[in-house]
């Protein structure tokens, strides 16, 4: 079982419209492993702070650790609609307020020797894109195609020069297909690419469709995940998340 670690919120910042970080600190984070950027940790929520058990987990993504600070970095996307447990407690929460965090989780990893890189996600995929793009060679090529909620969701990136940023401005009219044709249209580069996807669960199934069945990408040169479903919990996602992974071949 994961370390249960008490952490503290030492400041709180908007960074775009629709993304707050939140920095936590706290003495538990003392032997908090260093170089998992990217990865991620479990918040648990519970009416009483000092007790895990029938805890409301909920995974979020590591996006920086200061180890000589003991400062954790987690950035929050904005959920319009009903409102879940973790975005109503970043919303409401207080300098000086208290939380537990399991973990960090197994992170993925990136073949770094890939000839160029495709990175596709939503505003919850924002943070472990933003992670991994600072830890590619400087010499990589490739695509990141993200979906903000507003153009002033747009946020300066370290990457690559050469790993080119396409935003896309989510469509509530359309809003399936117009990730999905942002990332059809980009010119395919030469070589064997590596694919990052996260996102919404529908869109997720579209994308993988489209890197497995028509660019004939290789399973095991893909990382492809749901963070969420749009209309179900976490829990709900969960279930569904398992079944389509039992069903996915490739």
């Amino acid at each position: 079982m994961k370390r249960i670690r008490k952490i503290r919120v030492l400041n709180i910042s908007q960074i775009s419209p629709n993304m707050k970080r939140i920095t936590f600190s706290s003495n538990d984070l003392n032997d908090f492993p260093e170089n998992e950027n990217g990865g991620y940790i479990k918040f648990l929520f519970s009416k009483n702070l000092s007790h895990n058990k029938d805890s409301v987990v909920r995974p979020y993504t590591i996006r920086k650790f200061r180890k000589k600070n003991l400062e954790l970095d987690v950035d929050f996307a904005h959920h319009s609609g009903n409102q879940g447990y973790a975005t109503k407690w970043a919303s409401q929460t207080r300098i000086g307020d208290e939380i537990l965090i399991s973990g960090p989780g197994l992170k993925q990893k990136i073949n770094v020797n890939s000839e160029w890189f495709f990175f596709v996600g939503d505003m919850t995929a924002l943070p472990a894109i933003s992670a991994y793009l600072e830890e590619l060679p400087k010499s990589s090529i490739g695509f990141s195609v993200i979906e903000i909620l507003s153009k002033n969701d747009q946020i300066n990136l370290k990457k690559p020069k050469n790993i080119k940023i396409k935003w896309v401005v989510k469509s509530n009219q359309n809003e399936d297909s117009n990730l999905l044709d942002t990332v059809r249209e980009l010119k395919w580069l030469d070589g064997n690419p590596y694919i990052w996807v996260a996102c919404e669960f529908s869109k997720m199934k579209s994308l993988r469709d489209f890197f497995q069945k028509e660019k004939k990408i290789n399973k095991k040169e893909m990382y492809i995940s749901s963070y969420w479903k749009s209309g179900l919990n976490e829990e709900e996602h969960k279930v569904i998340k398992k079944i389509d992974a039992l069903e996915w071949v490739g």
